[in-house]
């Protein structure tokens, strides 16, 4: 096998979602992640084609930076709302942050401690989340916002697009008088970004 074949040279900078290979000719490693049989980078780092091993991985330029992992907090912006789930683009592990761009699914099953009728009632695009990631499987990110620290910690209003403050359990526009609902997190609007 030549080294015509890959797609990139080993050392080169290579971008998250950046193709690498197939799999009939690399075995994925570090960095990396596979969809419909090609291998893309994870990360943002330095493509290691190991053409002896058949192995190919890429290492984070960033130091420190972190990957999401099952158990790992993370906070995110709500990019769509479904009746059944949301999407979250995860930017931020506790307060690290990230070596490439991550996306979380969160279920309506693992929104509430309690029975949520709509994800509608939990979240609204725009809005920030922090949230448990309970699985990962394909590079999707399976996350949870069951705990009482865990859920919205800033929204927007869905009319005015103004910040909502938070006035007994229920999340008040002071713009234009609107009361809308979220699972708020127990520090809702004191996170620092």
């Amino acid at each position: 096998m030549s080294s015509q074949s890959a797609e990139h040279e080993s050392g080169q900078f290579v971008l998250p979602g950046e193709r690498l290979g197939v799999i009939e000719e690399f075995i994925p490693d570090v960095g990396t992640y596979v969809r419909e049989g090609v291998i893309y980078s994870g990360v943002t780092g330095r493509a290691l084609l190991d053409f002896s091993n058949k192995r190919v991985s890429v290492y984070p330029l960033i130091q420190g930076a972190k990957v999401p992992k099952v158990g790992s907090i993370v906070l995110g912006q709500v990019s769509t709302v479904q009746t059944q789930n949301a999407s979250l683009r995860i930017f931020k592990i506790e307060d690290k942050p990230l070596s490439g761009i991550f996306s979380g699914i969160l279920h309506i099953s693992d929104a509430h401690l309690r029975y949520v009728e709509s994800m509608f009632d939990v979240c609204k695009p725009s809005d920030i989340m922090r949230a448990k990631v309970i699985s990962e499987k394909n590079r999707t990110y399976h996350l949870s916002s069951q705990d009482k620290n865990l859920g919205v910690v800033y929204a927007f209003c869905s009319h005015c697009g103004h910040a909502l403050e938070l006035k007994r359990q229920s999340l008040y526009c002071s713009h234009c008088g609107r009361i809308e609902k979220r699972k708020a997190a127990s520090d809702y609007g004191k996170v620092m970004m």
